[in-house]
């Protein structure tokens, strides 16, 4: 029998009739025993997508083939077979109860869009209404451009956008309190055709990979496979706090971070919160997760606590880049909507809470054909596998050659406060290969060729009632931004709010552009395998300085790889102009992902996203500090100082010292508030001075947030003095230990 979740009668759509009924036995928001509807999960997986079942089930045989070849082939979709498609979607669509629908897409402001049309068209003669959905409807919509982050390339009064639908990934239907939308994912581009958002590059990019995979792929003697698709899971953290809280926090209301607070007593030091027994009111909010990403056809499969108090983690299983991405997109817009449901408030801020992890998105990535071969697993015998050895020679290379800009695709601002901290990969990049490839390219370097591979020992635990077991070849590395795990990298720098759009969009181009130089070379070869044997050989001596298997959080390593000549970009800011530099340019270009044009908007999106979130956050800060903060601080003096005066009063001889140098201390800490304070509204004032986007996201970097930081010091010592029934907002401890 396959799993059971529930969920409260009247929270969702009117289930199918597989269901039964059944009290509640949860707690959380659960304990009115309201009556509950338990579903297999094996038939509520999916019943929410237009998928290839419903597809098969619904569409003219005709159609579904023209659509499927379109999908499979990327060939134009002729208006006759999109009309029945959309009838066809629209018709299951009200079947689930959606009036609307509307094109799903992701501007360059790091969430979906969505602008919503009922299917209902012009009145009739009786007054009655018709239901329709063409096919020009389901394939193009037109948001206004001029409204989202374009960088410079749409002027205000230029408006014209188009979203275009990607029959790759699959429409589906939403429901919630509004009902339900059938959401219909789609690429979004400028009037001129320059990319506005996180999809279309990133399906660009796959098609180069795709092209130059196939090159290696028939270079090698493979004639069978028709497709190299990169497979993609991302593992989201994020953290629950209690909703009625963080309402009490303007801080995470306005930033989704903390800007004061000072530690509890307790916070992740006796690591019993990593993997921990999963409280009921946590369990109960992910159940309703996990029917809502497994409706929609989100294969969600892990969930555990995470490393700090309050921290979660949620893995699904892998799938097509382009469609992987959507689904992240669709776990983080659940996570939130259900957390409220739950009287929670789900936090997917990189570092919400200062002195514990932060949050990060593993973003697990390989190559597969279409009949099934990882370009990536080594197999049993790897020094024997030519396809996986070139495959390893090339991403090494590619890693090497561009690992700023595979830095820049995991900047964001978050991802400043936790990249480099102990908690999550450094900002050197490296590539972990464990002992087995090590010792593999450690043969090849000083052979030209790899004779043997480690094979993985048995684990013996010393115990007579558990039986030995094969261990893996080799160890993991959870300090490598860029590690192998078995049969794919998973680059950890990704930050938990973020889009793994970009990392993808340059992952899949740099090793694209590794895959063509070699298939130029090979092309033009006489003798095929010795020239293999000599690129891999190469192509490993020239980038060998990438591999690093030891501790990334060490100062050592830091030496070692300015040694080596690798690059430590340490914030955003520095980050950024690797996405516009000629090497950056000429690749992208050479592979039609991005014009030049289209990169330096991002620059500019970037700078003056960084420079607004700072500058909200210190506007924050100063609101906070002033309106709530210093008057708590000058009640709790005043009501001190008339203590100290009644004790001197009735008892002259009474030894006030202790709260007199409590009033001092308190007093000196005010003083140097206010001053910090002052100090951070002449730096936020003085941004207007900066001309420039890049001159104003470096001084909000350098100033501002250096003066922020000099506010926070005086008021989390506060804190630890000032009465908690005085203290205008929740602690740490409030937030992060009662869920």
């Amino acid at each position: 029998m396959a799993p059971f979740t529930f969920y409260d009668r009247g929270m969702f759509a009117e289930r199918a009739s597989h269901c039964r009924k059944k009290l509640s036995p949860t707690g959380g928001n659960r304990m009115d025993n309201k009556e509950t509807t338990y579903c297999s999960v094996t038939d509520i997986f999916g019943e929410n997508v237009f998928n290839d079942t419903v597809m098969r089930e619904r569409l003219p045989k005709k159609t579904y083939q023209k659509l499927k070849q379109t999908i499979r082939e990327g060939r134009d979709l002729d208006i006759e077979t999109a009309d029945v498609v959309a009838h066809e979607m629209k018709e299951w669509a009200i079947e689930k109860g959606a009036t609307h629908y509307t094109h799903w897409f992701q501007p360059l402001n790091g969430v979906s869009a969505e602008k919503h049309d009922s299917f209902i068209t012009a009145p009739m003669s009786n007054g009655k209404v018709l239901m329709s959905f063409s096919g020009k409807e389901l394939i193009k919509g037109e948001p206004d451009a001029s409204s989202f982050p374009s960088g410079g390339l749409r002027a205000t009064f230029e408006a014209r956008g188009y979203t275009a639908w990607d029959c790759t990934s699959n429409a589906f239907v939403r429901q919630d309190a509004a009902g339900a939308t059938l959401c219909i994912p789609t690429a979004f581009c400028a009037y001129t055709g320059e990319a506005l958002d996180q999809k279309t590059p990133l399906l660009r990019s796959m098609e180069a990979i795709n092209e130059q995979a196939l090159r290696l792929l028939r270079l090698l003697g493979n004639t069978s496979s028709k497709k190299v698709i990169p497979s993609v899971g991302a593992e989201q953290e994020y953290f629950l706090v209690d909703r009625d809280n963080y309402l009490k926090r303007k801080d995470l209301i306005y930033t989704g971070r903390t800007l004061f607070g000072a530690m509890p007593p307790k916070g992740q030091e006796m690591d019993d919160h990593y993997f921990g027994a999963i409280p009921e009111r946590i369990e109960s909010f992910m159940k309703d997760v996990n029917e809502e990403l497994w409706k929609l056809g989100v294969p969600s499969k892990t969930q555990h606590n995470e490393v700090a108090p309050a921290q979660h983690e949620l893995a699904p299983i892998y799938g097509e880049c382009n469609v992987a991405v959507d689904q992240n997109h669709l776990v983080m817009e659940t996570l939130k909507k259900v957390a409220v449901r739950h009287k929670l408030q789900c936090l997917l801020h990189e570092k919400p809470f200062a002195g514990v992890n932060g949050s990060g998105k593993h973003n697990n990535w390989s190559l597969v054909t279409d009949d099934g071969i990882n370009l990536i697993d080594p197999g049993k015998r790897p020094h024997e596998n030519t396809l996986f050895l070139l495959s390893l020679a090339c991403i090494l290379a590619a890693v090497d050659k561009h690992a700023d800009l595979l830095r820049e695709s995991a900047a964001d601002i978050g991802n400043d406060h936790r990249l480099g901290g102990n908690e999550a990969p450094p900002c050197v990049i490296s590539v972990f290969l464990g002992d087995q490839l090590a010792d593999v390219m450690e043969q090849v370097l000083d052979k030209g060729e790899a004779t043997h591979s480690k094979k993985g020992a048995k684990l013996q635990t010393g115990v007579k009632s558990i039986p030995d077991f094969a261990k893996d070849v080799t160890d993991r590395n959870r300090t490598s931004p860029f590690a192998f795990t078995g049969n794919k990298f998973e680059f950890r720098m990704c930050g938990s709010q973020d889009s793994i759009g970009e990392a993808n969009v340059v992952l899949n181009t740099i090793v694209a552009e590794q895959f063509a130089d070699v298939c130029d070379e090979l092309e033009k070869a006489k003798d095929r395998d010795a020239t293999i044997q000599k690129i891999i050989k190469d192509l490993m001596t020239r980038h060998q300085r990438i591999v690093f298997d030891g501790n990334g959080y060490s100062e050592e390593w830091r030496k070692e790889a300015a040694r080596r000549g690798l690059a430590d970009i340490r914030s955003m800011v520095d980050a950024i102009p690797a996405l516009a530099s000629e090497t950056t340019v000429a690749l992208f270009e050479r592979f039609h992902v991005f014009t030049r044009e289209e990169l330096n908007s991002r620059v500019e999106i970037e700078y003056d996203q960084y420079a607004k979130e700072i500058n909200i956050e210190a506007k924050t800060m100063v609101d906070v500090a002033s309106k709530s903060i210093v008057p708590a601080v000058i009640r709790y003096s005043t009501r001190l100082a008339d203590s100290i005066n009644q004790v001197s009063s009735a008892c002259p001889e009474a030894d006030t010292s202790v709260q007199s140098t409590i009033l001092k201390n308190t007093s000196k800490l005010l003083a140097k508030t206010q001053k910090a304070l002052r100090a951070l509204e002449k730096a936020v004032a003085d941004a207007d001075q900066q001309r420039g986007s890049e001159k104003r996201a470096q001084y909000f970097h350098k100033t501002v947030m250096a003066r922020m930081d000099a506010l926070r010091q005086p008021v989390d010592e506060l804190e630890m003095i000032v009465d908690k029934d005085l203290w205008p907002m929740p602690s740490y401890g409030d937030l992060i230990f009662e869920v």
